[in-house]
């Protein structure tokens, strides 16, 4: 008799989905009765009316089968009519099949829900495992249930748009057609195949993918309430509404399935528009108190972000255009940077960075083990503070006075070198990271397997490190100068084909240096060295066309970072993260000062103040670092958080010990007096 409520009820809410309110009445006058707490009701009331609704269950039970039944009678029948056409015959077959399909499910619902009952009568209600998994299995029920449902609603307005279009055909047959209707006909039926042609199934396709989860989500519109009172503008705009999932994660469309139809995520082009916008007055307010523009930029992101007015909504797009700053910020202080000048440098940029990581990583174990941190987590955090911004430094130094003497090495070569090998560093660092994760939780006679596999993957890196240059040296004796010959032959009067041609090159180096499992970057400071070996007026020229670009998507770039600057937490820990920034400049000063000290030759050592001064910073790439070392667990919430707040405030103090480095350590050049 008890099975027979479940019935009763589960019967209610699958039957008639249109009455919720009338369901919820019905469930609980079920169970009143059941308990014997009806109002009113007799024992043999409340008999006569479980017996009332189970003969009711068993007769729709007993229905179902009749009419399937019938439904199976009706395929054959289709099948053996000589008067339709193969296709019709399909369609028919195909609707019949769907509401057997419906009737079946609705009948497993029933069955479903009893087993569920069951199984949560028989766990332990104290036992906080036992209810999760029993919650994920209905979770996971569910889904499965939602996507049958799905496909099936698919299927259906399929099927109605078959029967709409069979209906115009017997129409269009029963009357004759004009000359444009036909024409029309003609372009209906392209379109349809067009469409089956360039339809992406990526639904069914990915959905039978090991590791492909089922969420469910929320749609949000945009100005809802004008949207109900236009159904066709919901329509149109269909597609470039925001999902938001459980983890509060927000989703935008990246390819509809009508790729006929020209879409655009305004969104984004508000967020871009607006982050231009406010620039302006930052960048105008920095520059009239002495600070680089650059910080007006970031302190804009910080209005607009998460902690500020919130108003940027498509912060992975902003970002990922931001990084396109990064990439011709890096080719434009490689096409500064002569060959000359590599050769020069080349040992003190390599051994320079080498020696500083690995100062870094030996302090950050020393301090790991007098403050119980696992080494795993020492040698993140100390690799990632170790990297210093390539960005920041390269718009120190454009523009300004190198200061060199005759015979000495410059400062801005030798400092330019040690910051791209942090970048090739960079990138041997984030192919070591999933073998940093696994060796967290492994056993010794494991960690030494990992250590063998870390050794394989930083000759794996050596070894692409060989090969980009090998490419480069390749394309300097043969390619290059033609190239830029025929770019310079063919852009006189057509700006745009220049800057066409430079952009191709410099994204063709980056995706030849990512093939090779090395940093983007450096592809793009190599595409810049590369065409500065053609002489000054080819770099003058290209500088000419590429710097406005730079300078807009820097913009972009530096906003960017400034919408993962939190001001509340700074203030909240102002006195801890001033500490541990200043003593990390501190401490990558003293280091910088020792290394180069030790590297540099005697007649240049007057370098190793401004070298050092320009290095005692945290890279922005500290944010991707930790973003990604926080999703795998290396480091917690807390440490990611300090680790950003750290790299802001670094950033921020960077500019002022840059300033007293070039007043107190660039030598002036001597007046010459005429006699």
């Amino acid at each position: 008799m008890q099975f027979c409520i479940v019935w009763v009820l589960a019967l209610h809410i699958l039957f008639q989905p249109a009455q919720l309110a009338e369901h919820d009445g019905v469930a609980k006058h079920a169970i009143k009765l059941h308990r014997g707490k009806g109002a009113g009701a007799t024992a043999s009331q409340r008999k006569e009316w479980l017996l009332n609704n189970c003969r009711k269950l068993s007769g729709l039970l007993h229905q179902k089968n009749i009419v399937l039944n019938k439904l199976k009678n009706a395929i054959k029948a289709v099948e053996k009519d000589p008067g339709l056409l193969p296709e019709e015959k399909l369609f028919q077959v195909h609707t019949f099949e769907i509401f057997q399909k419906e009737l079946n499910e609705s009948e497993n619902s029933v069955f479903q829900a009893v087993h569920g009952l069951r199984r949560a009568l028989q766990g332990d209600y104290k036992d906080v495992v036992n209810m999760k998994e029993s919650s994920r299995q209905r979770l996971e029920a569910l889904r499965e249930a939602a996507i049958k449902e799905e496909k099936e609603y698919v299927e259906l307005l399929a099927a109605e748009k078959h029967q709409v279009e069979a209906l115009k055909n017997m129409q269009h047959q029963n009357k004759s057609l004009s000359m444009i209707d036909a024409i029309l006909e003609e372009v209906r039926k392209a379109a349809d195949r067009l469409e089956e042609e360039i339809e992406d199934h990526a639904f069914d396709d990915n959905k039978s993918i090991r590791g492909v989860n089922v969420e469910a989500v929320l749609r949000v519109e945009e100005d809802a309430v004008k949207r109900n009172n236009s159904q066709q503008h919901v329509e149109d705009d269909l597609g470039l509404s925001m999902l938001i999932d459980s983890q509060n994660n927000q989703y935008i469309l990246t390819k509809p399935r009508d790729s006929t139809i020209p879409r655009a995520d305004h969104h984004f082009i508000k967020d871009i528009v607006t982050i231009v916008m406010l620039s302006l007055p930052c960048g105008w307010a920095c520059a009239m108190i002495g600070l680089p523009t650059m910080f007006g930029y970031i302190i804009c992101g910080v209005l607009l972000g998460p902690s500020g007015l919130n108003s940027i909504k498509s912060i992975v797009q902003v970002e990922t255009l931001g990084e396109f700053g990064v990439f011709f910020t890096l080719f434009l202080v490689g096409l500064e940077f002569s060959p000359e000048k590599l050769r020069k440098v080349w040992k003190i940029a390599v051994q320079g960075p080498c020696f500083m990581t690995v100062l870094m990583i030996a302090f950050g174990l020393l301090w790991g083990h007098f403050l119980q941190i696992r080494p795993t987590q020492s040698v993140f955090i100390s690799t990632c503070l170790s990297l210093s911004s390539t960005p920041l430094v390269s718009r120190f130094l454009a523009g300004g006075s190198r200061g060199d003497k005759d015979g000495d090495i410059d400062y801005s070569s030798v400092l330019l070198g040690m910051l791209v090998m942090q970048d090739v560093q960079l990138s041997l660092f984030i192919a070591v990271m999933p073998t940093l994760i696994q060796a967290g939780g492994n056993t010794y006679s494991s960690v030494l397997l990992e250590v063998f596999r870390i050794v394989a993957l930083i000759g794996q890196i050596l070894f692409s490190l060989v090969g980009a240059f090998l490419i480069c040296i390749i394309m300097k004796t043969y390619l290059i100068g033609p190239y830029c010959r025929k770019l310079h032959t063919e852009s006189k009067g057509k700006k745009e084909i220049l800057v066409m041609g430079i952009s191709a090159f410099v994204f063709l180096m980056l995706t030849l240096t990512e093939l090779l499992d090395v940093s983007m970057e450096l592809g793009c400071f190599l595409a810049g060295a590369l065409m500065s070996s053609q002489g000054h007026m080819v770099t003058e020229e290209i500088m000419s066309c590429i710097e406005p670009i730079r300078d807009f998507l820097a913009i972009i770039f530096f906003a960017s970072i400034g919408l993962h600057v939190f001001p509340t937490f700074v203030i909240y820990e102002l006195t801890i993260l001033l500490f541990l920034t200043l003593s990390l400049v501190i401490m990558k000063f003293v280091l910088a000062v020792l290394v180069l000290s030790l590297i540099l030759p005697k007649s240049s050592q007057y370098i190793k103040w401004i070298v050092s001064a320009g290095l005692a910073q945290v890279s922005e790439f500290s944010f991707v670092l930790g973003s990604r070392a926080r999703r795998s667990g290396i480091i917690s919430r807390e440490v990611y958080l300090l680790i950003l707040s750290v790299t802001t405030l670094s950033l921020l103090l960077a500019p002022v010990l840059w300033r007293v480095a070039i007043t107190k350590c660039v030598p002036r050049p001597e007046k010459r007096v005429s006699t």
